[in-house]
């Protein structure tokens, strides 16, 4: 059977593209490594990039202060996109080109993404933990790909056949962007759908600035939908279900991929006075129910007391996550850095991350740091842990 490297060249071979060369160390001084991140902060997503941002820093600073990696400072060089490919394209040319970035890290959105790929790919500029779950973030194969979480589609397919086979739905249906993010969880929710014998019926498709969602919902009431996957923006999904609630559809399930299990979620769903009806599949556990563990309950007042913030959401546990990665892999590779030496480190990460409540596991065949799916649903404005799927 081929490994994953040598499946990796063969596709960069068939892209017309020579195998990048990994022995680099672009971005590494005696004294700073340079790591790029590309983000919405100021667009549908901000609710993830904004708190990942400060997470990251905050971390890098606590790294920094204690003397850095090997002697090495950590820089975190951002900029925004605002959910735009263009300007994702503008940010990944000057982190790569002006500002020489070692790695990339956290950066966010699918078809974003996949723009910048373009100009990591032929550098082998190291991409970890998108923040992005699409199959495309590992597949192809590539050694400078490394997502953090188990993708979109496999745990919205696992998710949607759970409801089928455990909580009853029998009609499945669509609202979406019409992306590459929002195909992933069309894909999932209709072949989860077909896995458990249940129908896929009704598909609205919509734009990333809309707000007016009663006439879609119609048609999903209409066609006798009972459970309905969402892909969209963050406000989008809370004003959908809030929508939903005042048309007296108040029964219907929804289900949404980890771009929508998000504490802004929750709690904006409990301010519509809705306290139930969603459910989301990801790769890690919500914050609020694991205060009991002594790393999650200092690091979550850290963040407090450095940020003024009532509590770190969804977006913070992922950014301070996914600079653990890093950090564990920079450690790993040795005073003597390069690209190379680094993809090798992350292939040897086996942790858990108390701060994601997941175990973390890269192997030379696997470049998903996370796999485990956990099934939660919404009470009172909290997320709460259903199942654990596998």
């Amino acid at each position: 059977m081929k490994t994953f490297k040598a499946i990796a060249a063969a596709a960069a071979l068939s892209l017309g593209l020579s195998a990048p060369v990994m022995a680099d160390s672009t971005g590494v001084s005696d004294t700073e490594i340079k790591i790029g991140g590309a983000h919405d902060l100021s667009g549908i997503f901000a609710p993830f990039s904004v708190p990942a941002v400060k997470a990251v820093q905050l971390y890098f600073d606590e790294i920094n202060a204690a003397g850095g990696i090997h002697g090495r400072k950590l820089t975190y060089i951002v900029e925004d996109h605002g959910y735009q490919v263009p300007r994702a394209v503008q940010a990944a040319n000057k982190l790569i080109n002006r500002d020489q970035v070692f790695a990339m890290l956290l950066n966010l959105g699918t078809p974003h993404n996949l723009a910048m790929f373009k100009l990591m790919g032929p550098k082998g500029i190291p991409n970890v933990n998108p923040l992005t779950a699409a199959r495309q973030m590992v597949d192809p194969p590539a050694p400078w790909k490394f997502a953090g979480t188990v993708a979109y589609y496999d745990a919205v397919r696992a998710a949607s056949k759970y409801m089928a086979d455990d909580l009853g739905s029998k009609n499945f249906c669509l609202m979406f962007l019409p992306t590459d993010f929002g195909v992933e969880i069309q894909e999932g929710v209709r072949d989860g759908a077909a896995d458990a014998g249940a129908s896929y019926t009704v598909e609205t498709k919509h734009k990333p600035d809309e707000t007016d969602f009663a006439g879609a919902l119609g048609k999903i009431r209409d066609g006798g939908c009972d459970t309905v996957g969402l892909a969209l923006g963050i406000s989008q999904m809370i004003n959908v279900i809030a929508t939903a609630n005042k048309l007296g559809m108040g029964d219907m399930k929804f289900l949404v991929s980890s771009a929508g299990f998000h504490t802004v979620v929750a709690k904006g769903m409990a301010q519509q006075g809705v306290t139930t009806g969603l459910y989301a599949a990801a790769s890690w556990q919500d914050l609020e129910a694991r205060m009991d563990d002594p790393i999650v309950a200092t690091w979550v007042k850290s963040y407090i007391d450095a940020t003024g913030e009532k509590f770190p959401g969804t977006g913070a546990l992922l950014g301070r996550s996914g600079a653990e990665i890093l950090v564990r892999a920079l450690e790993a590779a040795g005073p003597d850095l390069s690209r190379e030496s680094f993809t090798q480190a992350m292939e040897t990460l086996d942790f858990h991350d108390h701060i994601a409540g997941n175990n973390v596991k890269i192997t030379p065949d696997q470049h998903v740091a996370a796999t485990e799916i956990y099934v939660s649903t919404i009470e009172n404005g909290s997320w709460k842990l259903v199942t654990t799927l596998k």
